[in-house]
């Protein structure tokens, strides 16, 4: 259809017609009975007229329950305006990646653009047409559960991230390739932000903090062309964010130039009630639109409100007309008119989801997302010959996949016990259980030790269980869970060399771990081919190459903590005493591991950086180049890593912001000089009056290994 027949279309529909497709409901109200909708939708008091004008769904999955669905629902639609089918696959449909924060510890957005492009491939052809991912909430709080769906503490790696997966899930040209699906954006703004860590709690940020840092992954998907934004739970300036018509209509609409449509995430108009800012559902609607919010998921407040809001003249036809038209044109571009079933097929359904194809692309992903925290006295990578004990709940745990998995089945994720199986004769491999992720007893810890003392090396598998992070999953003490700590515990006691391996959904307090351990090989959730990826990276078949996004506290009293952190007026000096200055009395500032961290099985060498000036401007920039050796004895990646620091500005700027990156592969004695270039855009930031800018004067440029292994030069921006 061109805009001038979506226009008419809607000129021809009734005001039911055009709340339905304001209204997105659950996936389970129409499969209770695939041939009749009307039952199960009256069981959640729905109104009736959404049996024939409901626009979109979420959560059914399958070419043949879609097809089904969809066709039932058409027999019933007086204009046939098709459904749309929408689906939480955040890391995978059924070929399940490793969780969104590993795939950000990969520091690899060309494979992170081929998951969410292998994800879009099984959705299609399974009868889903948009995701709701990716999630971009910078956040620097690990006891925040959501941690598993974001890409750590910078804003800039964030954006990076954003547009690939964006382009993953969308490809080039939406329209013409129903192998791609769109993607939805979340969660507009903040939600990394709520106070303790806590899922659903309140946000307090300044507009300033919230231009600046939390922006820039949304930014990035609207260049990117994504096709829908989410809402967040969170208020902004006490205002929730699906009722605020400043921070949605204001700041996404017209500052950041999105024009496709929002929807509201599940339940959150009816929350505006809760929270109090609405006295009832009338109201709720009346804010939500005025807010330009198009779709309400799973409430009815538009429903409800919108004929009482028209007669009182609280709210217009044109309005509501807007949002409709927002929703039309995503489905006319996504070819829903000229085939309601675009993408699904039974047949390609068989070939695509869950190939071997797609599972060799889950592995490298996976491999590449593992980091190497610790490797004393080079325990690492194993030996054959040596006789191996896996203890631990996750040699044989039946969650590697983390949360929200989607279609992925646990029983066909690869675990560390059958991997190891696979690669060691029956002789080199003993296992035990140790404990439960949460509950130990005396005889497997004795068990436990008598495994290890007849090994010549233990691999201790351990971490939390996969519900501990995720939606409605914060916790207040992130260390592992104390039987673990027990087993660990015990296990040393058996004198032999110990190999952590950690699966888990954010970082941890590693207290009982990091000092009784010779290596940490951070695994997190690796997905379908979690097994395998680990003991890969174990047995050095991978080197790996992961690093750090998101800061290792030493512990919670520490949070937030994070690279890029603003300068104080009483900064710690290296070595001093000094009582009155800002720091612990108990730990150091510093987090335990930081931002960019990451060991290798092999070491890389960096030479002098060299400026190709020691000025810069807005009509010339500056080049900075380093020389990088792989000095060991095998081939490995390294991440260099680019960043500046304003040295004055208006408001106080942070020690080090990351400015660019890149993944390099050296073969041993290889060497490559990597270059960045330094613009006057890349240092603009955002001011007291709200004015994005950069200031003339002085700046430092870093390259390194990781934020806090860097060589630094002083350069000066000139008018």
């Amino acid at each position: 259809m061109n805009t001038e027949e979506l226009h008419h279309l809607i000129k021809e529909m009734t005001l039911e017609e055009k709340i339905g497709q304001m209204t997105q409901l659950a996936g389970y109200l129409y499969e209770e009975s695939s041939s009749d909708v009307t039952g199960p939708l009256s069981g959640v008091n729905a109104p009736e007229f959404l049996d024939s004008t409901n626009g979109s769904i979420v959560g059914s999955y399958g070419a043949a329950t879609i097809r089904e669905i969809q066709s039932n629902y058409l027999e019933k639609s007086r204009l046939k305006i098709p459904l749309l089918f929408t689906a939480d696959v955040i890391h995978g449909y059924r070929t399940i990646f490793p969780l969104p924060f590993a795939i950000g510890n990969s520091w690899n957005v060309d494979l992170a653009e081929k998951s969410a492009e292998v994800a879009a491939k099984e959705s299609a052809v399974s009868g889903i047409h948009l995701t709701f991912s990716p999630m971009v909430d910078l956040t620097r709080d690990p006891r925040w559960g959501r941690v598993v769906e974001s890409t750590g503490e910078d804003p800039y790696l964030n954006a990076e991230f954003s547009r690939a997966f964006v382009k993953g899930y969308q490809g080039d040209e939406l329209g013409t390739d129903p192998m791609r699906i769109a993607a939805c954006v979340k969660h507009f703004v903040a939600y990394g932000l709520s106070q303790g860590g806590r899922e659903y709690n309140t946000v307090d940020v300044s507009e300033r903090e919230l231009l600046e840092n939390h922006v820039s992954g949304f930014e990035a998907a609207i260049e990117a062309g994504v096709e829908m934004v989410m809402t967040s739970f969170n208020p902004v300036n006490g205002i929730p964010s699906t009722g605020n018509k400043k921070l949605i209509k204001g700041l996404l609409r017209e500052k950041l130039g999105f024009d496709g449509v929002v929807i509201s995430d599940w339940n959150s108009l009816g929350e505006l009630i809760t929270h109090g800012v609405a006295e009832d559902e009338i109201e709720a609607a009346q804010k939500a639109l005025d807010a330009t919010v198009d779709i309400e998921m799973m409430t009815f407040c538009y429903a409800a409100g919108f004929q009482q809001l028209l007669d009182e003249n609280k709210i217009s036809m044109d309005s509501i007309d807007a949002s409709v038209m927002r929703i039309l044109k995503l489905k006319n571009k996504l070819g829903l008119f000229e085939d309601p079933y675009r993408g699904l097929s039974e047949e390609k359904e068989k070939e695509v989801v869950f190939s071997d194809e797609h599972r060799q692309i889950a592995r490298e992903v996976a491999e590449e997302s593992i980091v190497l925290l610790k490797n004393e006295q080079n325990v690492l990578p194993l030996s054959t010959d040596k006789k191996v004990a896996l203890i631990g709940p996750f040699g044989t745990d039946s969650n590697v996949l983390g949360t929200w998995y989607w279609r992925g089945e646990e029983s066909e994720a690869v675990q560390l016990l059958d991997s190891l199986e696979e690669r060691l004769d029956k002789d080199s491999l003993v296992y035990a259980k140790g404990s439960d992720i949460t509950e130990g007893n005396k005889d497997w810890l004795e068990e436990a030790k008598a495994v290890a003392e007849s090994a010549d090396i233990v691999i201790l598998a351990l971490g939390e269980h996969a519900k501990m992070s995720g939606e409605a999953a914060s916790r207040s003490n992130i260390q592992l869970p104390e039987a673990q700590l027990e087993l660990v515990k015990k296990v040393k006691e058996a004198g032999k060399p110990m190999v952590a391996v950690l699966f888990n959904g954010r970082p941890l307090d590693l207290t009982g771990v990091v000092d009784e351990v010779d290596a940490i090989v951070e695994t997190w959730f690796l997905g379908t081919e979690s097994g395998h990826a680990i003991s890969n990276v174990l047995y050095g078949d991978v080197n790996p190459s992961g690093k750090l996004t998101m800061s290792f506290p030493y512990n919670v009293g520490q949070i937030p903590v994070h690279y890029n952190h603003f300068k104080t007026g009483r900064p710690v000096e290296d070595g001093s005493e000094f009582k009155w200055l800002s720091r612990y009395l108990d730990v150091p500032n510093e987090p335990r591991y930081s931002f960019g961290y990451g060991l290798s099985y092999t070491t890389f060498e960096y030479g002098d950086m060299k400026l190709s000036s020691d000025t810069f401007s807005k009509e010339e920039g500056l080049t900075v180049e380093v020389t990088v050796r792989n000095t060991g004895q095998v081939a490995g990646k390294e991440i260099v890593q680019f960043y500046v620091q304003d040295l004055v500005g208006e408001v106080i700027r942070p020690v080090k912001e990351l400015k660019g990156f890149e993944k390099i592969d050296l073969a041993p004695g290889e060497s490559k000089d990597v270059r960045f270039t330094l613009t006057e855009d890349m240092v603009r930031y955002v001011h007291s009056n709200l004015e994005k800018k950069s200031d003339p004067g002085r700046f430092k440029v870093f390259i390194g290994s990781s934020s806090d292994e860097v060589q630094e030069k002083e350069v000066r921006l000139v008018n």
